[in-house]
């Protein structure tokens, strides 16, 4: 983000100089052990028997759910819990009329607190009243039943704060930070626009199992060359599935314009978020400085471009990093996801232990 300090915080480890297979689960569980094992073991020693809720911020496309899905691969799924504040809308939503039956409903209007009625904040979530706007409240209320299901999991929230109004010392602050009785942390992520915008860009599916690669940063193993056409063609190598050709979505060759209002949004959320006093901060970067990025972070754990070519009637694939513009202009090599992680783990550990 422009003019917004997020330190570094390195994953290279003196004395390690492995090379891991980071795209894997077993070269994953060797890597974190070897970049972060004492801070892993200090987490893991606090969640023997506390817990504490971080608040996932940053831009749509950011990887709050990969991050969260790699912690859950470090600690299990007995110890973290991502929560999508999407997914809970859309899920509850949906099964309604059959939570009513259940007496945790009851529980959930004794919850809510309110500028409207339970009843009408109902209808606005149904879509059942049109004159009615559906309050944050009901959504934090919403939240809140589910952190209620989960009182021996440390939980990573995505999707809230959304708004600046979200943001304020008495719905957010003290409605929800420090509704649960141990540590609340805000999980800060910078990621640079060029990154989402490529992301999209270049991202293709398979028609068949929906599973989403990218021609530019995520290729597949199976790649053919059409001699008339002139284009390369990826087909799907899941290995459940029949390995359909991956298509483009429509729209995603606009990047990141259709949703540049959504990133607007997200970054004066963020920006206020950072100004804010008494819950600590983890700040993570998932592109560092190129001039710098080999001091702070081995080559493996920078995110490779990948580029096709074509020669003597083979499909040639050559490596090389990744390199954007950062929101200061700066060129920066994007970090592979296990490598933010690692920066992630450090700073629990740094505000949990202290």
């Amino acid at each position: 983000m422009k003019n917004l300090e997020f330190p570094i915080t390195g994953a290279k480890k003196k004395g390690v100089t492995k090379r891991f297979d980071i795209n894997s689960p077993e070269g994953r569980k060797e890597y974190f052990e070897a970049k972060a094992g004492d801070e892993i073991k200090s987490l893991k020693e606090y969640m023997q028997d506390k817990t504490f809720v971080a608040y996932m911020i940053g831009k749509k496309n950011s990887g709050k759910g990969t991050y969260t899905k790699l912690l859950t691969e470090i600690f299990g799924k007995d110890k973290i819990e991502h929560l999508s504040v999407g997914d809970i809308v859309r899920e509850m939503h949906g099964g309604w009329e059959e939570f009513k039956k259940d007496p945790e409903y009851e529980r959930l209007k004794k919850i809510y607190r309110g500028k409207i009625s339970f009843q009408d904040a109902e209808d606005a979530f149904l879509g059942k009243s049109q004159d009615k706007l559906l309050p944050t409240e009901f959504i934090l209320t919403l939240l809140k039943h589910k952190i209620n299901a989960l009182p021996k999991k440390n939980i990573f929230i995505d999707g809230l704060p959304r708004d600046l109004d979200q943001i304020s010392y008495a719905l957010y602050f003290r409605d929800l930070a420090g509704y649960r009785d141990d540590p609340d942390i805000f999980v800060m992520i910078d990621i640079a626009e060029e990154i989402i915008a490529e992301r999209i860009k270049y991202r293709v599916i398979c028609p068949i199992c929906h599973n989403s690669k990218n021609t530019k940063l995520n290729i597949t193993s199976k790649i053919e060359y059409d001699e008339k056409t002139k284009k390369f063609a990826m087909y799907c190598d899941t290995p459940e599935c029949t390995g359909g050709k991956l298509i483009s979505k429509e729209g995603d060759n606009e990047g990141i314009e259709p949703i540049r209002p959504r990133l607007m949004k997200d970054e004066d959320v963020m920006r206020e978020v950072y100004e804010l006093h008494g819950i600590p901060k983890v700040l993570l970067r998932n592109h560092v400085p190129a001039s710098e990025a080999l001091d702070y972070f081995d080559d493996y754990e920078l995110t490779p471009e990948f580029v096709l070519k074509y020669h003597d009637k083979k499909v040639v694939v050559e490596e090389k990093p990744w390199t954007v513009r950062d929101d200061n202009g700066v060129e920066s090599n994007s970090l592979m996801a296990p490598a933010v992680v690692v920066g992630l783990v450090k700073q629990l550990a740094g505000i949990l232990g202290s």
